[in-house]
């Protein structure tokens, strides 16, 4: 019997046989076509799989005027492209004689051009800029999340899951059971997963899946955030990708590590070098910092976000690179060789991962291009330094709030060069529109500090 996901294959014509082979073995009978729209949120539209073959020739036909980010009423005829190499079965369908599937799309225009509004074209726009200069992008992403319980109409509660801490087993990781769940539907899907485990806070958990290219780890993120919210669900649990969901814990991040390669080899190691990173990485390093501030509300895009990028719970907020210290924003993890990469540790999961992946390597494609020279490392613990200590390394902060963060966006270049005018303008309309309307709700804090007093 055939798998439920696709092997290497040489070609298209390989590839869809292999899935018509799947489709017939596995009994599929709906298959969900998905997409994201600007903020990165999933959508799916399912058709029969008597509509196999227009699929596969990305006869499908939106609306993408119903579409946050994508096309005005007058331009709405969109088509979606499936991507073969996305096709999976999905685990939780599968019955005797009955099963469901879904590709990953990316959007098409009526005369068969990428869509500009498809933040998926976005970062395929970046690989090609990348590879137009030799590179290919690798991209190792982790994904931190919490589990709270739900009540009765499965909508989230603020319990926690369980009161684990890190690392920490059962009986106290009550999401152990949950996460081998997730882990068993993520391989059945073909990820490959290297490690499973409790995060710091509680109800905070992390599963680690290997890296990819730049747009295999973009679509196989925003498959583990949907697998991991239904597989949650099937155990009475709300799992969120929220930054920071509880006051006073930890919040959840989205470190991205990236390396470059060129002819088959990792273009940021240089055995010679006292850190074993070549020119190249440190000219991306710089980029990294040169624009880091420029694109911080494509990597932290939410109000909350600004709530985890504070000192104390771990989360980098101030601008700097070391070969080990946590502290700093850009780390450089201690595997070498092939497996060289430059980390960066702002980004949470909330972001939109094509997004997110695209300005990162467009900012260190910058570093590359231009020859900028990355500023001397910081291996002190910035977090505990004085105010004129950081002063004094030149150490900057990150934007403070999402509407800093939009600030710099719009009068920084990094973000209209990777972004294009499209997604840029309706990300930065969407993203103020965001920021006004949590300037002018009335919170909890302010009536339980004002209410009375005043």
């Amino acid at each position: 019997m055939a798998e439920a996901v696709i092997s290497k294959a040489k070609n298209d014509t390989e590839i869809l046989a292999q899935i018509k082979e799947i489709v017939k073995s596995k009994s599929v009978e709906l298959i969900h076509l998905q997409f994201v729209d600007i903020e990165g949120i999933l959508k799916s539209i399912t058709v029969t799989v008597d509509q196999f073959d227009d699929v596969v020739a990305g006869k499908q036909m939106f609306d993408g005027s119903s579409v946050k980010g994508f096309s005005p009423i007058n331009k709405s005829d969109l088509y979606l492209i499936p991507d073969y190499s996305t096709f999976a079965v999905l685990p939780w369908t599968v019955e005797e004689g009955y099963s469901e599937a879904r590709f990953l799309c990316s959007a098409a225009n009526p005369d068969g051009t990428l869509f500009e509004g498809d933040t998926r074209n976005v970062l395929k726009k970046t690989v090609e800029r990348a590879a137009d200069k030799g590179y290919s992008i690798s991209v190792g992403p982790e994904l931190e999340f919490f589990l709270f319980k739900a009540d009765e109409n499965g909508n989230p509660t603020m319990e926690l899951g369980d009161n684990g801490g890190y690392f920490e087993p059962s009986p106290k990781d009550l999401g152990e059971r949950v996460r081998l769940e997730i882990y068993r539907a993520l391989k059945a899907m073909g990820f490959t997963i290297e490690a499973s485990h409790h995060e710091v806070a509680e109800g905070q958990h992390e599963i680690n899946f290997k890296y990819a290219d730049a747009l295999g780890a973009a679509d196989m993120s925003t498959t583990y955030k949907w697998v991991v919210k239904t597989i949650a669900q099937k155990f009475g649990l709300h799992a969120t990708f929220m930054p920071k969901p509880v006051f006073g814990i930890n919040g959840s991040g989205m470190h991205v590590n990236m390396s470059f390669f060129k002819d088959g080899e990792n273009a940021f190691y240089d055995q010679a070098d006292e850190l074993q990173l070549s020119q190249e990485a440190y000219q991306f390093i710089a980029g990294l910092i040169e624009n880091v501030k420029s694109f911080t509300a494509i990597t932290n895009p939410l109000v909350n976000s600004y709530k985890r990028l504070v000192p104390g719970y771990e989360a980098p907020c101030y601008i700097a690179w070391s070969a080990s210290n946590r502290s700093a924003l850009i780390r450089i993890p201690a595997k070498k060789g092939m497996a060289t990469r430059v980390e960066l540790r702002c980004p949470d999961p909330s972001a939109n991962p094509y997004l997110t992946f695209a300005v990162i390597a467009s900012a260190g494609l910058n570093g590359i291009e231009q020859g900028l020279q990355a500023p001397a490392s910081i291996n002190e613990d910035i977090f505990h330094m004085t105010e004129e200590r950081r002063e004094e390394l030149g150490i900057d902060n990150l934007p403070g709030s999402l509407e800093a963060a939009v600030s710099e966006l719009e009068n920084g270049e990094i973000g209209l060069k990777t972004l294009g005018e499209h997604v840029f303008g309706e990300y930065v309309v969407a993203k103020k529109a965001e920021w006004d309307s949590y300037r002018t709700a009335v919170h909890t804090w302010e009536l339980t500090n004002y209410q009375a007093k005043f």
